[in-house]
């Protein structure tokens, strides 16, 4: 992988955190990547990088191996109809992170015995700590091992079927917004009870970040860690009961239902 070149097509929120991830690794170098955009002139601060810059998706795939798709999904059939005659299935491995698009529906556009793999990562992969989901069809398990390691990089991996790819992105992509806004109305409450609000969301930040490690660490279920900051009467169980009757938990698994539902919508297949 020290000398593989990736184009990343499309610099957008979650291309542009890829890019910065990949470079902030120390294993890929600012001349391994390529980055896409439109209007170009946008990435010329990655340019001063070393990293490689053009508005020529086709350009960029010609001088890549590995492919990595960021574009939205109402872009992804016309950027597809743009480079399917430059792909090379001897050649590249694609790498796909648009929300909705099947396997089926990406191969269908691009020459026969192409390489796939979908991926879903969060916007952590620009400080790589991204969970990030990856599935493909049998037969690609060399590409889906050239995806595994790159996304290794940018923090976590897991291999899963390509059906469950649209709860993973409720569940992980979305989901980062969720914990994020759980962050923000934890950082509001310590401001109510006294604290600046640069103190409280710093505190509420690393909480959530020390009660994340535990799982991670422990390998516990939450509960059994709830149960070890709760005791009788005390003020654990009654801020949580309050939160309860508030409907903290019930929101947070409709949002995360809605979510996946919505995802499921994004990518219309055109023939």
């Amino acid at each position: 992988m020290k000398t593989v070149k990736i184009a990343i097509l499309g610099a957008g929120n979650i291309g542009m955190a890829i890019t910065n991830g990949l470079i902030g690794s120390g294993i890929y170098k600012p001349g391994q990547i390529t980055v896409t955009r439109r209007n170009k002139e946008l990435l010329l601060p990655l340019m001063d990088k070393g990293i490689g810059v053009t508005g020529d998706d086709s350009e960029a795939v010609k001088n890549s191996s590995v492919i990595i798709i960021a574009v939205q999904p109402g872009q992804l059939n016309g950027l597809l109809d743009e480079i399917k005659d430059v792909v090379n299935p001897d050649i590249h491995t694609i790498i796909s992170v648009v929300s909705g698009a099947t396997l089926a529906a990406i191969g269908k556009k691009l020459p026969a015995g192409s390489h796939i793999v979908r991926a879903m990562p969060n916007t952590a992969i620009a400080i790589r700590e991204s969970m990030t989901c990856l599935s493909s069809g049998q037969g690609n398990e060399d590409a889906l091992k050239c995806a595994e390691e790159i996304f290794e990089t940018l923090g976590t991996t897991l291999i899963i079927n390509e059906e469950l790819m649209i709860p993973a992105t409720a569940l992980c992509a979305c989901g980062i917004a969720f914990f994020l806004r759980a962050i923000r109305a934890a950082s509001q409450g310590g401001i109510e009870i006294g604290f600046h609000s640069e103190i409280a969301l710093k505190m509420a930040a690393q909480t959530a970040k020390g009660a994340a490690a535990l799982l991670l660490t422990m390998g516990d279920h939450p509960e059994s860690e709830v149960d070890k900051v709760t005791t009788p009467r005390g003020c654990t169980i009654s801020g949580l009961n309050q939160m309860e009757h508030s409907g903290f938990s019930s929101a947070m698994i409709k949002g995360i239902v809605t979510s996946a539902e919505k995802a499921a919508l994004l990518y219309k297949n055109s023939d």
